[in-house]
C-alpha cells in the first residue's frame, strides 16, 4: 500500500473570552470533501515537515505560522493509502486565514470539538488535543 507522508498544524489562539480554541478546516475538494481536518499538506522531497507546513499554510490560508512541538504522528490506513501524518502545534504570527482551498473554517473551543464531522484520521488528534485544551494550552 502506498503511503503519502503530510503535515497538519494544530492552530490555537483564543477566543475574545479567553478561551483555547483550535482552527478546523472544511475540505473543498477531493474525495474526502466536505470532512473536517487540520490544515497543512504533503511533504515536498527534501522538505523538512515544519518548512512544508509553513509553505501549505501560506498557499492554503495565506498566513505564516510559527511550528511549535510534534503533538503526534497519526499513522491511519484509508482504502488506498496509508496516511503518515506529522501534527504540531502553530501559531499564526502574520495574516489572517483567507480559505483558497477550502469550503469553510471555525476556531474550535473543547466543547465545540465535536460540532464538525472530522476525517477519520484527524479523530484520534482531536481527542489528543481536548485532552491539552483541558489545561488551556
Amino acid at each position: 500500500m502506498k503511503t503519502i507522508r503530510v503535515v497538519a498544524a494544530v492552530i490555537k489562539a483564543f477566543n475574545e473570552k479567553g478561551e483555547p480554541v483550535i482552527f478546523a478546516t472544511q475540505r473543498g475538494y477531493g474525495e474526502f470533501k466536505d470532512g473536517w481536518e487540520f490544515p497543512g499538506g504533503k511533504i515536498e522531497a527534501g522538505e523538512s515537515p515544519q518548512a512544508a507546513l509553513k509553505r501549505e499554510i501560506m498557499e492554503e490560508l495565506e498566513a505564516e505560522i510559527s511550528v511549535g512541538e510534534l503533538i503526534d504522528t497519526v499513522e491511519y490506513d484509508y482504502p488506498a493509502f496509508h496516511l503518515s501524518m506529522d501534527c504540531f502545534w502553530a501559531k499564526i504570527i502574520s495574516g489572517r486565514p483567507v480559505l483558497n482551498e477550502h469550503e469553510a473554517a471555525r476556531w474550535l473551543t473543547k466543547e465545540e470539538l465535536d460540532s464538525v464531522e472530522w476525517l477519520p484520521a484527524d479523530v484520534a488528534l482531536v481527542e489528543l488535543i481536548r485532552d491539552t485544551m483541558r489545561g488551556k494550552m
